[in-house]
C-alpha cells in the first residue's frame, strides 16, 4: 500500500460520492418536476442517469436509490460498524449516533417513497411532497455522510482489508 493511501476509507468515500451524486440529480429533477418540467424532460433525467453510474445506479428513479441507500445502510450496521466497535471501543457512541442518523435517514427515505409512488398526472401536489422530502432527506443524509467520514477515518486507516473479508 502505498504510503497516505487508506484504501478502505477511499472505497467508503466512493460509495458516498456515488450517493451524493445520484442524490444531487434526483433532487435536480423533482426541483424540475415539481416546476411543471413535461414528463418526457424528467423521464430523458432519469435515462441518463440510469446510465451514469458504475455500482449504485439509479435505475429509474426516487425508489431504486431508497433501496441503495436502504442497503448500504443495514450493511454499515451489520457489517462495518460492530467491526468499528471491536477495534475502537472508544467509538462506541459515535456508531450509536450513526446507527440512529441511519434510523431517522430509514424514515426520510420512507416519506421519498411514499411521495414517488403518488406521482403521476398533473397534480402538483404529490410533487411538491416529493421535493420537500427529498430536501429533508437531503440535508440529513449530506450531514450523516460527512460526520461518518470524518469519524471513521481514523480507525479505517489502521485496517488493511475490510472485517470479514479473507
Amino acid at each position: 500500500m502505498k504510503p497516505g493511501r487508506n484504501p478502505l476509507f477511499d472505497e467508503l468515500k466512493s460509495v458516498h460520492a456515488m450517493l451524493r451524486r445520484d442524490l444531487a440529480t434526483v433532487r435536480k429533477l423533482a426541483d424540475a418536476a415539481a416546476g411543471g418540467a413535461p414528463a418526457r424532460d424528467v423521464r430523458s433525467g432519469l435515462t441518463k442517469l440510469k446510465s451514469n453510474g458504475p455500482l449504485f445506479q439509479l435505475r429509474v428513479n426516487c425508489l431504486s436509490y431508497c433501496q441503495t441507500v436502504h442497503g448500504h445502510h443495514h450493511n454499515e450496521d451489520e457489517g462495518l460498524f460492530p467491526a468499528v466497535v471491536r477495534a475502537a471501543p472508544h467509538l462506541r457512541g459515535t456508531v450509536a449516533k450513526l446507527k440512529a442518523d441511519h434510523r431517522l435517514v430509514a424514515d426520510l427515505l420512507d416519506q421519498v417513497e411514499g411521495a414517488a409512488r403518488q406521482l403521476g398526472g398533473n397534480d402538483m401536489a404529490p410533487r411538491r411532497k416529493l421535493v420537500e422530502a427529498l430536501r429533508a432527506l437531503s440535508d440529513h443524509l449530506l450531514e450523516h455522510l460527512a460526520f461518518e467520514e470524518a469519524e471513521l477515518k481514523p480507525v479505517l486507516a489502521t485496517w488493511t482489508r475490510w472485517p470479514g473479508r479473507r
